[in-house]
């Protein structure tokens, strides 16, 4: 890859108005189609293959990958990729690499789709995360760099999150009833298709960068440099899986282990080490070595502009959508055990759960730019428990596809507006000097906590039941308001001077 200098924050040659509704509608589709076919839909293929459901618990750490990508995101700032980031410009470029690793890790699990080797299902799964989260970090950081203020985040979001949850649906309603016809091959390489499809158009847009050469030579160095880097990021992945697994049979885990204290440990980890380093970073001159590092200085710079108050807004956003990550990895196992077929939960995946999910983002982009903060994300909260408590009173209704629509309707319109609302909130807590870095090491953490309880929810589900899980998850959601007193309040220290 090139070595460039870091972005500062001009924007690209993207025109504002509808053009740039209508990029981030696409790069929202993009990101949405891949998510449910390593989570909620592999799930289900593997409930269908007669997995045990803690084992079943233990793949919800796929979903753990996208809280780690602040690990790579400064290469997504510092680097081009070769041929496609010539002509199309740094964040196209990587969105481009991304999309080709989507389509190559997705038909790769629609030819393993027999699950005959969990091992194998893990590594295809865990290398679609990848990519997936990849072409989020640079869409991500694109988008603050075109749109740096809350006025102009609201709408943008919300076209962003439209794109992405209306692929979400698709991916999820039309990989259920295509595996419930023809089988799970076909329904991945269908998926696989799809995702595919922003690869020509993003080919025949216009250059981002003058003098980058010809389109054709762009595009057969960058299909070559990506078959190199998929290579590469395969065959590390694998190395590093090979090793895991080892350990985890050293220790002596299995589908008997009860995971949940050791999960609850390692989630006070970071917490804990960011209490002992504040204090450092809080004093240190801007000419100290770890504010000037390109590898750790985006991080550096969050605690040093919030100081203490780092802490509260990251225990904010590991709460805030812990309900709904913890509902999504076993809603659909109580759906299915409930009596209701793959059919009947795509076709509430569809429709019902699109337009109640776009009427949520919309109805949350919108309160964003005429409500404070702090009220937005209140009733993001509270919406988003009130999905949950919704499967409470599913599993006590006899199986009917108006009771599964209603339930599907309220978890839905609940995650879209929480979700629009929360990332604008993120956004605007991001230094516009490390826009990929930041936002990916904030919406990243805000999902560790949740995915690391995640892989364990199988064992809770084992020992409290599902009435109790999804008043539980429901009653996190709830208890991130308790913050807003505080975070609300916040403001960022002011800059001494630039620090890279």
């Amino acid at each position: 890859m090139t070595d460039v200098a870091p972005t500062g924050g001009a924007a690209p040659a993207i025109r504002p108005g509808f053009g740039r509704m209508a990029l981030y509608v696409l790069l929202g589709f993009s990101a949405g189609l891949p998510f449910y076919m390593f989570s909620t839909v592999l799930q289900l293929r593997l409930t269908a293959h007669g997995i045990e459901l803690v084992v079943i618990g233990f793949f919800g750490w796929v979903q753990l990958l996208p809280t780690f990508k602040f690990l790579w995101a400064p290469l997504l700032d510092r680097f081009d990729v070769p041929g496609f980031g010539r002509f199309w410009g740094k964040r196209r470029g990587w969105i481009m690499l991304s999309q080709l690793g989507i389509f190559t890790s997705m038909a790769a699990m629609a030819f393993t789709a027999a699950d005959k080797s969990l091992a194998v299902t893990a590594l295809f799964a865990v290398l679609l995360a990848f990519w997936t989260t990849t072409l989020e970090v640079a869409a991500d950081a694109w988008r603050i760099e075109l749109a740096p203020t809350q006025d102009e985040q609201g709408p943008i979001v919300a076209a962003n999150l439209w794109g992405y949850r209306t692929a979400m649906v698709a991916a999820g309603s039309g990989a259920l009833l295509v595996a419930d016809r023809t089988g799970w091959t076909q329904a991945y390489l269908l998926i696989a298709t799809a995702a595919f499809l922003p690869f020509p158009l993003l080919v025949a847009m216009r250059p981002e960068v003058r003098g980058g050469g010809g389109r054709w030579v762009a595009l057969v160095t960058g299909l070559v440099a990506s078959a190199v880097i998929l290579a590469i990021a395969a065959a590390v992945t694998a190395a590093i899986g090979s090793v895991v697994l080892q350990l985890a049979v050293a220790a002596g885990i299995s589908s008997k282990s009860n995971v949940t204290p050791v999960v609850l440990i390692i989630c006070m980890v970071p917490f804990i080490i960011m209490a002992l380093t504040l204090r450092t970073i809080r004093s240190a001159p801007p000419t100290v070595w770890f504010r000037k590092s390109p590898a750790i200085g985006p991080y550096v710079d969050i605690f040093w502009r919030f100081g203490y108050g780092a802490l509260a807004i990251l225990a904010f956003v590991s709460l805030y959508r812990m309900g709904d990550v913890l509902a999504l990895n076993l809603s659909k196992p109580l759906v299915k055990s409930i009596g209701y077929t793959l059919t009947q939960i795509g076709t509430a995946d569809g429709l019902v759960a699109l337009l109640s999910s776009m009427a949520g983002v919309a109805l949350g982009g919108w309160l964003t730019t005429r409500w404070s903060q702090s009220w937005t994300l209140a009733v993001g909260a509270a919406l988003a428990a009130f999905g949950n408590f919704g499967f409470v009173w599913l599993a006590h209704q006899a199986p009917s596809n108006m009771v599964l629509y209603i339930a599907t309707g309220a978890d839905q319109f609940g995650n879209g507006f929480a979700g629009a609302v929360f990332v604008v909130y993120l956004s605007m807590l991001v230094n516009p000097r490390y826009p990929g870095a930041q936002y990916a090491f904030l919406s990243g953490f805000a999902f560790l906590l949740a995915r690391l309880l995640a892989g364990a929810v199988g064992s809770m589900q084992k020992a409290i039941g599902y009435d109790a899980f999804f008043v539980m998850s429901g009653v996190l959601s709830l208890a991130a308001i308790l913050f807003l007193p505080i975070i609300g309040r916040m403001k960022p220290r002011a800059p001494d001077h630039e620090t890279i």
